[in-house]
């Protein structure tokens, strides 16, 4: 009986660590700037969850906090995730890294560290606004409550205190809290000194972890993925267009256009982000652009319609490509990026087709090219236009071209009527195609 008891016991605690093997957890790191290049990542990181078969996935957070637009992309996909999360705070978790700690299931943090202060500030460390401060202290509320009320005694109270979250961007208050801290308040569930501790706790002891790790590609995708590397993308897309037109034979500016457009829509691509609609806009707007230059003199309607194409096509993608899609935030953000690049962009032209410029661009931009005597350009004189109502006398036969005397001065001229004999007085009545032309005086 003994010997079946325990042959029980063994297989009991068998099948136990077999279906605790079977248990599948996925870790992302977040341990940078938050900032569109970490989105990506971390989208990448959720997708190679999905592909990993994991139970849970932990985000492991060592960040002082970064852009709030990328901070919220990454808090949008995480509440929206099917799968468990749970945010490691090891050892920092502030301004947007709060957030994102806020936005999953569980938290726990290492020992000797800290969550909270999600005051908006500048780049140079100092407040922004009221209205950066109040996004932000409602994004932080909304994200509390999206935890819910929880049965607490005889009645039911939030799981995370909405008020706390709200406090965490107050500039006075600025409210930031240890472990122990978040602990008592509801806004931490434990904490652990690896991630096998948080394994442990949560009953998935020897499960297996799989970790993200960036590939080069993701790397080159995420860095092209970054706002400035945007902005300066859209500035040659735009510069190179305005100066091929500019410039007839040069393309050069038409590849670097060509090129950064590719890269400007690149990882948008990869990720499929970007509507169909928004590329076929982008290539009709080339495309009336070419029909401008090429088969429709001057500039008008096909011309502008298509720099406005493109532009829209811009700002769309831009703003596809945040988790919320097109809203009010994702465009506004797209706008002040293609608007930074446009800047940029002009600037850019206005320096090189300058007199500081580049003699490159110069010799060739029509605005600067020199037609010069030397080169065997030949210059009309109009100032025989300014002898137009005087009097001349003829000093030659004219039939009908001959040649007049101006105060004692010889010019060609040409009847505009009958032969004119020589040493008659005439008036010179228009100066058109550089030829002065006379008729007799009275």
């Amino acid at each position: 009986m003994k010997r079946f008891l325990c042959i029980i016991s063994i297989l009991v605690s068998l099948s136990a660590t077999i279906a605790a093997q079977t248990n599948k957890a996925f870790v992302i790191p977040i341990e940078t700037e938050i900032d569109h290049s970490a989105f990506h990542h971390f989208r990448q990181g959720l997708k190679e969850a999905k592909n990993f078969g994991s139970d849970l996935i932990i985000i492991k957070l060592n960040t002082y906090g970064g852009a709030i637009d990328s901070a919220d992309s990454i808090r949008i996909a995480i509440m929206r995730t099917q799968t468990p999360t749970v945010a490691f705070v090891d050892p920092n978790a502030a301004s947007a890294g709060a957030l994102i700690a806020l936005a999953c299931d569980s938290v726990y943090m290492a020992p000797g560290a800290s969550m909270g202060s999600a005051t908006v500030v500048n780049g140079a460390g100092e407040p922004m606004p009221e209205k950066y401060q109040s996004y932000m202290s409602t994004i932080m509320r909304a994200t509390a409550e999206h935890h819910g009320r929880v049965l607490k005694g005889d009645s039911m109270v939030w799981r995370r205190n909405p008020d706390i979250a709200a406090s965490m961007v107050n500039p006075e208050i600025s409210v930031s809290m240890t472990g122990r801290q978040a602990m008592e308040c509801g806004y931490a569930d434990g904490l652990a000194t690896d991630i096998d501790d948080i394994l442990a706790d949560l009953d998935m002891a020897g499960a297996q972890v799989g970790y993200y790790q960036s590939t080069l590609t993701d790397d080159i995708l995420g860095f092209l993925s970054n706002a400035a590397v945007r902005a300066i993308l859209v500035m040659l897309i735009l510069g190179g267009i305005y100066m091929e037109m500019h410039t007839p034979g040069l393309g050069f500016a038409a590849a670097v256009s060509v090129v950064s457009a590719v890269l400007y829509f690149l990882p948008m691509f990869v990720v499929g982000s970007i509507p169909a609609w928004v590329l076929i806009l982008f290539i009709c707007g080339l495309v009336l652009i070419a029909l401008e230059v090429f088969v429709i003199p001057g500039f008008g309607v096909a011309g502008v319609t298509g720099i406005a194409a493109i532009a829209v096509a811009l700002t769309s993608a831009l703003a596809a490509d945040s988790v919320s899609g097109l809203n009010f935030s994702s465009i506004a953000n797209a706008l002040i990026t293609i608007g930074i690049g446009s800047a940029l962009a002009i600037a850019l032209i206005l320096y090189l087709t300058g007199s500081h410029g580049p003699k490159f661009f110069r010799k060739h931009s029509e605005l600067m090219t020199e037609l010069s005597v030397a080169e065997g350009f030949v210059g009309v004189d109009m100032s025989p236009a300014q002898l137009v109502g005087h009097i001349a006398i003829a000093a030659t036969d004219l039939r009908p071209a001959g040649k007049i005397t101006v105060d004692g001065k010889i010019y060609d001229a040409v009847s505009t009527g009958i032969f004119i004999n020589s040493g008659q007085e005439l008036k010179i009545v228009k100066y058109e195609n550089a030829q002065l032309y006379v008729e007799q005086n009275g």
